[in-house]
């Protein structure tokens, strides 16, 4: 293993949440003791929010002045499912993260409709009366790739605005946020860092449409002097659509983030995809170029358990992922211990 991590476990779990460096639990283990000393400074918890959302845009190829920080996911595409007009048709793919649909789902009572089709063909269900198309470029049951490019183009020919989740990709697929209109992230999976941190790409055209409607003083165009104000200044850039920063999570993701910079995500995208589809080819399964994997063999979970090897379940199936820690003793030790 690398000298970054020292599990106790075998994890082939980042698909549920995401192991952090030593540089990160470093990082939040000291502004935890600083906190409970009352030795803390929130300037300088304040520099690690930005710094994390410097490396995000970094990792995402995008201006920092587009990335907004929020809590989840579903938070995040919350405040764009509220923006949408009246009766606004969105197409998501069948068995789509529900942190992905439900926010749009919430507003039938304005009219605005969820349609679902099969994901390898979800481009040929984008018509003119389309107005987004949300899905996760990283099915998050199964590591199932999405048609990305496909949709993209099938999206821009009928003028679609195209929201994509990268929870179960940012970290290890290569992305460039700014094919997107909007790009929503949980960091605590393929990033590293603590739960209770999300970030977001909101393109400058999307940012026109939306309302900021958790705004805190954060999300002012001077947040010093917007502390007991009686008239809100929107800031220019995507932090209008700030939440109040999360400094403790934000302590751990700006070293976790900068690990991911340091070793290149297509040095990590090959690391994890050679390592689950080597354990694919142990189980006679083909490639599938994610680092995410499943197997339908019964009493995997409690098998791999019994090894000392961490997955989950979802859909069924047992779902493995493979990230920087993991070797490829990890995988032929989850191929020998499934096959008996």
């Amino acid at each position: 293993m690398d000298s970054l991590w020292n599990t106790d476990t075998v994890w082939l779990n980042t698909a549920q949440y995401g192991i952090p460096p030593t540089t990160a639990h470093t990082a939040l283990t000291h502004a935890i003791n600083t906190w409970h000393t009352g030795t803390g400074d929130p300037h300088h918890w304040s520099q690690a929010v930005e710094t994390t959302r410097a490396r995000f845009a970094h990792l995402l190829n995008a201006p920092t002045d587009d990335i907004t920080l929020g809590a989840s996911t579903s938070q995040l595409v919350g405040t764009i499912a509220a923006s949408l007009p009246r009766g606004a048709h969105i197409l998501v793919p069948e068995g789509e993260f529900t942190s992905t649909t439900f926010p749009f789902h919430t507003h039938t009572d304005r009219g605005i409709t969820v349609h679902t089709a099969p994901l390898h063909s979800l481009a040929e269900h984008i018509t003119p009366t389309t107005h987004m198309v949300a899905f996760s470029p990283v099915q998050s049951a199964d590591g199932t790739l999405a048609p990305t490019d496909q949709i993209l183009a099938a999206a821009r020919t009928h003028h679609t605005l195209v929201l994509a989740d990268a929870t179960q990709a940012a970290g290890w697929l290569p992305l460039d946020a700014t094919r997107f209109d909007a790009l929503v992230c949980s960091a605590y999976k393929w990033l590293m860092a603590p739960r209770g941190l999300a970030l977001a790409y909101l393109s400058p055209a999307l940012r026109t449409r939306l309302r900021p409607t958790n705004a805190g003083p954060m999300a002012d165009t001077n947040p010093a002097t917007a502390f007991y104000r009686d008239h809100f200044d929107p800031a220019p850039t995507a932090r209008a659509f700030d939440l109040s920063p999360n400094w403790f999570a934000a302590q751990a993701a700006a070293p976790a983030l900068q690990t991911l910079l340091h070793r290149g995500v297509e040095h990590i995208h090959t690391h994890n995809t050679r390592l689950a589809d080597r354990l694919r080819a142990h189980l006679d399964q083909p490639p599938a170029h994610s680092a995410i994997t499943t197997v339908d063999i019964p009493d995997a979970l409690q098998t791999l358990r019994r090894a000392g090897i961490v997955a989950t379940e979802r859909s069924g199936q047992t779902r493995l992922a493979f990230h920087l820690y993991n070797t490829e003793a990890d995988a032929d030790l989850a191929a020998k211990v499934l096959t008996g």
